[in-house]
């Protein structure tokens, strides 16, 4: 079959073989979160989320986490990444950005993937309203409920959002690769800060790092041939 008959039969096709693998993740995170969420609401996780805790506490004395001293600094740092107003601040600056620039377009649905997801991250942690751990004292101090990870899927939701968008725009495979690379990086970090700290139970990092990652790719199927 010639070349120019493949293309046109990729043409003519309503799926993409990069949609339907977006698709496909899309469908993965969703099923993981939803056994988590299973696990969580039947209380069946707890033996897993305990384990966790204690491992990165001393066993003599829980309200010293593993590590070197100079260690407990650099995690509330790297937690503060993932904090309301910093995400907040570099949503506003990017937006701004795009406005004057002259992406409206982008613009809009950086702000809709990013307040959408928001919202519905705060309506789960009603809707489950599950307790902080109680097992290990908290490092940094916490007011909200536990499920899903705040910091977790709004630092997904965040940076993979501005990860992607930046990737539109460049050519270079190596470049997109590095540029959303860096985006899982950073939501990878901040949320397992929150484990170190002791002010979230691992399955509520693991949900929130599974749906804002859906939820990221989602907005990315939607809004892909609009701006």
């Amino acid at each position: 079959m010639s070349r120019s008959v493949i293309d046109k039969i990729r043409q003519k096709s309503p799926f993409e073989p990069k949609v339907l693998a977006v698709i496909t993740a899309i469908a993965g995170f969703l099923l993981l979160f939803g056994k988590v969420a299973e696990d969580v609401f039947e209380q069946e996780s707890g033996a897993f989320d305990k384990a966790i805790l204690l491992l990165m506490r001393h066993g003599n004395d829980l309200s010293q986490p593993i590590g070197p001293a100079w260690l407990l600094g650099v995690v509330r740092d790297i937690t503060a990444l993932g904090g309301v107003a910093v995400l907040a601040l570099l949503t506003f600056i990017v937006t701004a950005y795009l406005l004057v620039a002259g992406y409206r377009r982008a613009a809009f649905w950086v702000v809709a993937s990013i307040g959408l997801g928001a919202v519905f991250e705060e309506a789960l942690k009603i809707l489950f309203d599950r307790a902080r751990p109680d097992i290990v004292p908290h490092l940094v101090p916490v007011h909200s409920l536990s499920f899903p990870s705040a910091h977790a899927m709004l630092s997904a939701i965040t940076y993979l959002t501005l990860g992607t968008l930046v990737a539109r725009t460049e050519k270079r495979l190596r470049v997109r690769v590095f540029v959303v690379s860096v985006g899982v990086f950073m939501t990878l970090l901040i949320g397992s800060s929150r484990l170190y700290l002791g002010v979230h139970w691992p399955t509520d990092v693991l949900a929130g790092w599974t749906l804002g990652a859906a939820w990221v790719l989602l907005f990315w199927l939607v809004s892909r041939n609009r701006f």
